[in-house]
Parts: structure tokens; sequence; C-alpha cells
């Protein structure tokens, strides 16, 4: 088998059990239900830490956040000297692209060079995150791809008629055409790219990232995916606000912050269902460009991985978002399919996101130079045993930290704010509405995880 390509595809705050082959009954998700049946489906990823940019300099680096960029939280640009995953792949001999959102940080002025971390090809959207820096009337070009398009169709400044804005927990249908809506434009330019690789660079291997800014708020789906779901079916959120008591306490503070105190059932469902509305919208686009690649006859010796940067709460607890380590905010959906690996498969080891640039590596024959955190999932997708007993993660900034150790059937997070310990029993409670750290039949367990998360965490200080 020569080198296989990569099509790497990612979605933006993205619940674990938001895909059909997951089990949910509702959601519409064929063409990502289709992926895990010619692959392996992981039932316990997760995120190294639940927000957008540590997870993405982990995808990057294959370090924790903390190591490779200084940071916990929402912050912080990979260091020098960490190993990139396109120099990594560049070294074997492969061509880079990056559609979407990357989320690299710092955000440069226009006049000056992006931060695109060595792609040989990049084009993105930020979700106006650096309009809103740099240009917030949109009158320069060149600043965000995206809105650069939109103005070329006629349609500029219309991705956010609706007034909702990035963080907002309340839904909107987007105001755009849905051929012109973000994850349809990702797609474009993902489909162009691989004819351009086709054209100009044959002989060469391709790595292709694209990646969404869906379903991350605003919950927005274009007609019809806003009405795709009935609210009425859609499965409820775990768990209630009696429940914040016995939590990280920033899952409360976001309860608030964020107006979410003030919905009620029934319109955390029309939420749910718009969210659900935007993963479909993403999934047909998905489908796009996998029969596009099939149609260049290149699915036979391409490598596909479908996962997300982190989750959302999306009403469990009364309260939204990421940035804990919950189920909804810290585990993440992952397929994989390609050479070699099995079809129909489901794999239980834990596993997270700094695997990730070891796992390209390894496909890719590639040395990435260093040791990094992360492990090659090829053993196990190959079907052998787990090289890692426990998946720790870890969030926050000083005296607002949690962290957590998760083996898919037990979870241990501890909370610096509050000193709060929370223990679940995953296989019976993968809603995690029953803390079992202050029961007495569960003292000695409480204990034991608490030293293995000790433990961990020392590994990667």
């Amino acid at each position: 088998m020569t080198r296989p390509n990569i099509l790497f595809i990612t979605a933006d705050q993205m619940r674990w059990d938001c895909l059909g082959c997951a089990g949910n009954p509702v959601i519409q998700t064929p063409h990502l239900d289709a992926l895990a049946a010619a692959g392996t489906r992981f039932t316990n990823a997760f995120t190294p830490d639940p927000i957008c940019v540590p997870a993405r300099a982990s995808i990057m680096t294959g370090n924790y956040p903390q190591v490779c960029t200084g940071h916990k939280g929402n912050t912080g640009a990979i260091r020098e000297g960490q190993p990139l995953l396109t120099r990594t792949l560049k070294s074997a001999g492969y061509r880079t692209y990056a559609l979407g959102k990357l989320h690299f940080l710092p955000y440069a002025p226009p006049d000056q060079p992006r931060t695109t971390h060595g792609f040989d090809h990049v084009e993105w959207t930020e979700s106006g995150r650096i309009l809103k820096q740099y240009d917030p009337k949109g009158e320069r070009r060149g600043v965000e791809d995206y809105f650069d398009h939109l103005h070329d169709q006629g349609w500029h400044g219309y991705a956010r008629a609706h007034g909702i804005g990035n963080n907002d927990v309340r839904p909107c249908a987007s105001p755009l055409p849905a051929e012109l809506y973000v994850d349809a434009w990702i797609a474009d330019r993902s489909i162009a790219a691989l004819d351009r690789h086709c054209d100009e660079h044959a002989d060469a291997p391709f790595f292709l990232w694209m990646s969404s800014p869906k379903p991350h708020s605003p919950y927005d789906p274009p007609p019809p995916f806003d009405r795709l779901h009935d609210p009425r079916t859609i499965p409820p959120p775990f768990g209630d606000l009696s429940l914040l008591e016995h939590m990280d306490p920033n899952i409360e503070q976001t309860l608030y912050s964020h107006g979410c105190d003030s919905l009620s059932p029934e319109a955390w469902q029309v939420i749910r269902s718009y969210y659900y509305g935007n993963i479909s919208f993403l999934d047909a686009q998905v489908g796009r460009v996998l029969a596009h690649l099939d149609r260049l006859g290149l699915r036979e010796n391409t490598l596909i991985i479908f996962t997300a940067d982190h989750g959302d709460l999306l009403g469990d607890f009364g309260s939204a978002f990421k940035s804990n380590h919950m189920n909804g905010s810290v585990r993440v959906p992952f397929l994989a399919a390609g050479p070699g690996i099995p079809a129909g498969a489901v794999a239980s080891a834990p596993m997270g996101l700094q695997d990730l640039h070891p796992t390209f590596a390894d496909f890719a024959g590639a040395d990435i130079g260093q040791p990094v955190h992360g492990l090659s999932l090829r053993s196990l997708l190959d079907g052998g045993p787990s090289q890692r007993e426990w998946y720790y993660a870890c969030t926050g900034h000083p005296g607002h930290q949690s962290s957590m150790i998760a083996n898919g059937e037990w979870k241990y997070i501890y909370s610096e704010h509050g000193g709060i310990e929370q223990l679940y029993d995953q296989r019976n409670d993968p809603g995690e509405v029953r803390n079992l750290a202050g029961d007495p039949a569960h003292v000695f367990r409480t204990s034991e995880m608490r030293e293995r998360l000790i433990s961990e965490a020392r590994k990667t200080a």
C-alpha cells in the first residue's frame, strides 16, 4: 500500500451522542453513519481540553495544551519547538490543505501573514472573530475568506443578519440560502482543493483538513434544516439545576452569564432541534465531499477521520456550552475509515485528540522527531490492545481549573474552585446524574481515583 491520502473532518462543539450510529434515535446523519459502517467508531473519545483553541493546539502538536501553549484556557499560541502536524507530514512528501475554521492564535492583522502553522494552502473563516478584531464594519477584503465569498455573491453582511452572536444560546434560522451557508462553502472549497491537488500534485499524497465551525452557536441552520427535527421528539437534556450544587461551579456560572436560567424545558427542545439541524446540514456536506472523493477514484487509498474539538452541554443540568468535564462537553464523536481499517467495528478504549498527530504520522510513515503525549491509534484500529488505561483531561485558569480521568467505566472529576469531587459510573449512568463521590459505598474508589488523577496530571505538567 502506498502512503494514504488523509481527509480529516472536524465539527466544532459537537456532542458525542449526536450521531445515528451512536444510538441517537432522532438525529439525521446518514453520511456519517455510513462512514462509521465503513470503518471504526470510538465510543470513549475525549478532548484533552474542552475549549476550541487548546483542543486544536493538541491536534496540531500531539501534546497537552499546558505544554504546547502554556495555557489550559481558550488562549495561547503554539510555542516554538513544538512539533507541528504539517511539518511531520510535509517531511513525508504530503501536500497540506486547510479549509474552514482553524482558530490558531494569534490572529494577524490583514496586512500581515496569517497564523497557519505551515499549511501549503488555507482558506478560512473564523466566524467573524478576525473581522470583529480588525474590520468590524466588513470594509476590507482578505480578512476572512468566507465573508469575501458572501460579498462576491451579493450577500455581504448576511452571515449574521439574524443578530445572534457566537456564544448566544438562543436559536434562529440563517437568512442565507443553503448553498451559501458556511458549511456549504467549506465543502465547495474542499472539493476545489481536491481537484487542484489532482491537477497539480497528483504524484504526492494529500492531507486535507475540512474544518466546520458548526454546530457551535449560533444555532442557525439554513432552511429547511431548521425544521428538519421536531422539537417534541428530541431527547431531553440530562439532569437539572438541582445537581449543580455538586458540580464544577463554572457550569453554574455559564448558566447565568449566558441567560440559560430563563429558558423553559420547551425552549431547550427548540434549541436542541436547531443544533441537530446544524449537524444534519454538516452531514450533507460531508456526503458531498466523500462522493467527490469517490468520483476522483481516491476513496480506496484515503484515511478518513471525523471528530470534533469538544462538545456542548446543550441544556444538560440547565446549562450550555463547554469548559467542563461532563460528557456533553468533554466526549466527542470519533470515526475512522480507510485502508486496512475494519468495517463496522466499535472500539471502547479511551483515546483523545492528542492521538491524532501520532496516528497520522504512523499511517504516513513519518517521524514526528520528538516524544509527544499522544499515542498512535493504528494498533487499536488493527484490533490490538489499548496502550492507555485511563484518559486524562484538564481545563481552566488558576483558581478555576478542573481535571478528570476516565476509562469508559468510571470517571472522576476534581474542580479546584470549591474543591468539588465527582465520581460517575459511566456504564450505568451515562447522563452523569448521580455523583457517587459522597457515597459511603464508594469512599475507597473515590480515594483511589483521586490519587490516579494526581499521577496522570504529573505526567503532563
